[in-house]
């Protein structure tokens, strides 16, 4: 691993005005937040991140989980996973969020990783981490060889000829569906960025996957206060039941009243370039009777756009078969 400067900062102020010196806080950055680092260490081993400066962000006291003045609540940006995951309002108002949280890497790492870290968690595409191969995220106009060559673990929705890398993320999925906010510092202040808008799609700039800007610091993020009576799961698929990436994974939050659906929020994991939200899912279910029927439909729309490639047309079937079983098990809670 290259050498660096770490460097703790007295306070969010000072941590921002040292991270905005970099010329931006996308692949190549010179200066990085650090908290539990299980995503940018390695990521540093390897070569593919290296920074001159390392941030160390822990004692700027942005570990606590608070209730939100409008009902909701107020996660901060060092939060532990694990401390996320068992927290008693998590578990009883937005359990999608603990289920994904745990059915995500090993209990070590949980005890590890952060909210922001997972927020900027890193694609596991085999090219990307390899600096002896081409990646266009990683270094833009090389080409991306996982299009004709190993891809069975990439996306299929939001894709470009530029990249098909796939998010890894399970938090971020939870997260989608319930309709998270970010909050960031940054040289200019203070602003919040609703969680679909925070990564990006690949495009033409795959180098790019989030909004975030030089300096930008996530200090919390809010979830919006729980909907009464919504049911949610969060049901992912993979190769083993341990330790593993999804193939394809689904977070439901769903409400039902006299059999019908009347509220939806659906996202994906697995298959998409960014945690996936699903409005054509959920379109094809508010309104409609909760039954398998529709389920099915609801499944079908998720995935109309869908762009496999030679080694992973199975995640269509796959994700609809995870968000039909998922949409079947939360009405049935």
């Amino acid at each position: 691993m290259q050498t660096f400067e770490f460097i703790r900062p007295a306070d969010p102020a000072a941590a921002v005005v040292t991270a905005a010196q970099t010329k931006t806080a996308q692949q190549g950055a010179d200066v990085r937040f650090v908290a539990g680092g299980t995503t940018l260490l390695d990521l540093m081993k390897l070569n593919v991140e290296t920074p001159a400066r390392v941030l160390d962000i822990n004692r700027l006291q942005l570990d606590r989980i608070e209730a939100a003045p409008d009902g909701g609540l107020r996660i901060g940006a060092t939060v532990r996973n694990s401390d996320l995951a068992h927290h008693p309002t998590v578990q009883r108002d937005y359990s999608v969020l603990s289920q994904a949280i745990l059915n995500g890497a090993s209990a070590q790492l949980r005890n590890m990783a952060t909210t922001a870290g997972n927020l900027l968690q890193r694609t596991r595409c085999m090219y990307f981490r390899d600096t002896a191969m081409p990646c266009n995220k990683r270094e833009p106009g090389t080409g991306c060889p996982a299009i004709t060559g190993s891809n069975r673990m990439l996306a299929i929705l939001g894709t470009s000829e530029h990249c098909i890398a796939t998010n890894p993320s399970d938090m971020c999925v939870a997260m989608a569906a319930l309709e998270t906010t970010i909050h960031v510092l940054g040289a200019k202040g203070s602003r919040a960025i609703p969680m679909a808008d925070f990564h990006l799609l690949p495009g033409s700039t795959p180098n790019r996957e989030t909004v975030l800007e030089p300096g930008d610091l996530i200090t919390h993020v809010t979830l919006p206060p729980p909907i009464a009576g919504s049911k949610q799961i969060y049901l992912k698929l993979r190769d083993r039941a341990s330790y593993e990436f999804a193939l394809a994974s689904a977070a439901v939050v769903i409400t039902v009243v006299s059999g019908t659906v009347t509220k939806a929020r659906i996202a994906l994991g697995g298959v998409g370039t960014k945690p996936w939200r699903s409005p054509e899912a959920e379109t094809a279910l508010v309104g409609k009777p909760a039954n398998a029927a529709n389920f099915r439909k609801s499944a079908e729309a998720a995935m109309h756009h869908a762009k496999p490639q030679s080694e992973n047309g199975f995640k269509i079937d796959l994700a609809k078969r995870c968000l039909t079983h998922a949409l079947r098990m939360a009405v049935a809670a």
